[in-house]
């Protein structure tokens, strides 16, 4: 996701990169998410995890799991905690999809971007993946070496 240069306000706050290694993607999915004031001072720092964290629909709701946002010191007496659950906001729509990808499919809502919108408002991007298997992330890593490869060969050739 390349940062546009007309908007001043884009910023990438968090990504998982590890992701697009451990699954398949196969759909994304940008959604809002619920956040405390000092939580939003804390991401305007740029101090966020989203690489072990997932997503779940629970009781109507979609929520994100496990993710970190360090605490803002300023803000110690009303202060947020790190790895709290929170609300990703979709609407019903992609909510039903969502959960039926999730339960009857058996696939994972994985985060994989979290940024700064051209707005200011703080975007999660969620993606709807299969794991991958040993051999698949193998075949993969072999397929990737062989298109460096191929480039190289390529560029010394002209």
């Amino acid at each position: 996701m390349a940062k546009p240069k007309s908007d001043p306000n884009y910023k990438i706050i968090a990504e998982n990169r590890r992701a697009r290694h451990d699954y398949a993607i196969e759909d994304d999915l940008e959604c809002g998410i619920v956040l405390m004031g000092s939580e939003v001072k804390s991401l305007r720092t740029g101090k966020a995890n989203i690489a072990e964290s997932y997503a779940h629909v629970d009781e109507g709701e979609l929520w994100m799991v496990n993710s970190y946002i360090s605490s803002y010191e300023q803000a110690r007496t009303w202060g947020h905690e790190e790895r709290r659950k929170r609300k990703l906001l979709v609407n019903k729509r992609e909510l039903a999809r969502l959960w039926s990808d999730t339960q009857r499919k058996g696939m994972t809502v994985v985060p994989l971007v979290m940024y700064f919108n051209h707005k200011g408002q703080v975007k999660l991007k969620v993606g709807i993946a299969k794991g991958k298997k040993n051999h698949d992330k193998r075949a993969d890593a072999a397929e990737k070496d062989w298109n460096r490869q191929k480039q190289r060969l390529l560029k010394h050739s002209d």
